[in-house]
């Protein structure tokens, strides 16, 4: 009997089953993220900076100590026949090289990258042994996407008994009243026709649009509507959430549909990539929440407890062959928008909202942490004067106008806030531009805590 027949039913491959039971070569990490928390900016800069200390510059230094500065060249994989988009440093890089620097595009579809790592070895009494090269496999996982994985775990019913108490309550009900209006006057036996169909899917998506742009709400499913990535609208998605009063066959055409479209997720994606990496980063823009108001965000801490309990999900023998990941970070991004004494206020603040998370990944095995952090930092701390006293601030260069302003973007708390927190209100805080830096990224990119957070996730492979 094959010894690795069990392994290479959930690694892939016996090359793969080998390296679980002997130590790994290839390490897969998926950057994933609630919408609009900066996967794209993450990913350019830990390329980047991963490439700089190949060539000996100390641009990660947590993880150069985690690892003993035992790495010695890194360099990007070249193209081979995949299938799969390529995640494009370059461009991106090109962007913040600009004259005025600006951010990168966001990504409208999932890619992935490789880039070989060559580690120094070194025998008990010091010696040296040939280097090992590891394989960092990265996937760039679209925000809006990533919103899917709770659904797994609920039937059509379940899932439209969930979203319409959601859309019927506070900003949501404004957003959703076309889509509202349209439901509560459907026939209970409404036919299955396509035109309705997919008139309750525009009126829905539209809803899921406007929560998203204009009230900065992320709990949105599915996630595909908001973006549907390269196959576009097809009828696959030609479904929305229906009352339990609906009993006739548009009712059973949405079902049929919601049941097709988490088997195509599963299918096209989940399966072959997203359950087979062995470490993950789930970015949140918490403090984006904050100041968007306590119903953004009350919804994005709902947003994170659903996508953290499947992410941190899985026993201990999948993990073991590599079929969950073992060490999940969880980090609040944009850190630098507040100055240095409150980022660990925002750190625990993203604890709290997915403690009840950590606890099961815990409970089955999984190594979790929590992190500030911003992957290109682009303020300083300073000091503001606000009626005669003195608060720490910060100050960077407006994105828009070009001048550079200090900002007090308020106090961070350590936990969900009380009521009368929102009472006193945020200020908005302003879109800051990115330095500008070297196109070719040869001394790597300044940042906020991402050698912690690399040391955390992969030290302990290299």
């Amino acid at each position: 009997m094959d010894p690795f027949a069990l392994i290479r039913g959930v690694v892939g491959t016996t090359e793969d089953a080998a390296r679980a039971l002997v130590g790994r070569e290839r390490l897969r990490l998926a950057v994933t993220g609630l919408s609009r928390a900066g996967k794209t900016v993450f990913l350019t800069s830990l390329i980047a900076n991963l490439l700089a200390a190949g060539r000996g510059a100390r641009t990660l230094p947590a993880l150069d100590e985690a690892v003993g500065g035992r790495i010695r060249r890194v360099r990007i994989i070249p193209a081979g026949t995949e299938t799969i988009p390529r995640f494009d440093p370059e461009a991106h890089l090109g962007a913040l090289a600009a004259d005025p620097p600006h951010w990168p595009e966001r990504t409208e579809d999932f890619s992935t990258l490789s880039i070989a790592i060559d580690v120094e070895r070194r025998t008990s009494l010091g010696g040296l042994l040939p280097e090992r090269r590891v394989t960092l496999d990265l996937l760039d996982y679209p925000g809006e996407w990533l919103l899917d994985l709770p659904m797994l775990r609920q039937d059509y019913a379940a899932w439209s008994a969930a979203t319409l108490t959601r859309l019927r309550q506070g900003i949501r009900a404004e957003a959703a009243r076309d889509f509202l209006a349209f439901i509560d006057a459907l026939p209970g036996d409404a036919a299955a026709e396509d035109a309705l169909a997919k008139r309750g899917f525009t009126l829905y998506r539209d809803a899921l649009r406007d929560c998203r742009d204009n009230h900065g709400l992320r709990f949105l499913q599915p996630g595909r509507f908001l973006n549907p990535g390269p196959r576009g609208e097809a009828p696959l998605l030609w479904f929305f959430p229906l009352p339990p009063t609906a009993q006739g066959g548009l009712a059973a055409l949405c079902a049929r549909r919601y049941a097709a479209y988490l088997e195509d997720q599963r299918t096209a994606f989940l399966d072959p990539f997203f359950t087979r990496f062995h470490r993950q980063v789930v970015l949140v823009d918490v403090l984006g929440a904050l100041h968007a108001g306590q119903e953004a965000f009350e919804d994005t801490a709902e947003a994170l407890a659903a996508v953290a309990a499947v992410v941190s999900g899985g026993n201990w023998l999948e993990r073991m062959l590599g079929a969950a990941p073992t060490r999940v970070a969880f980090a609040a991004t944009k850190a630098d928008h507040v100055p240095t004494r409150a980022r660990d206020a925002l750190a625990a603040l993203l604890e709290h909202l997915a403690l009840g998370a950590r606890g099961r990944a815990e409970a089955s095995g999984a190594a979790t942490s929590f992190h500030a952090l911003a992957a290109i930092r682009c303020t300083e701390d300073a000091v503001a004067m606000l009626e005669g006293q003195a608060f720490a601030a910060v100050r960077g260069v407006l994105l828009n106008e070009g001048r550079g302003a200090t900002i007090y973007p308020g106090e961070v708390p350590m936990k969900p806030p009380e009521p009368a927190f929102w009472q006193t209100g945020f200020f908005r805080m302003p879109e800051f531009r990115p330095p500008r830096l070297d196109p070719a990224g040869s001394v790597g990119v300044p940042h906020l805590g991402m050698d912690a957070l690399l040391a955390r996730l992969l030290g302990d492979a290299l």
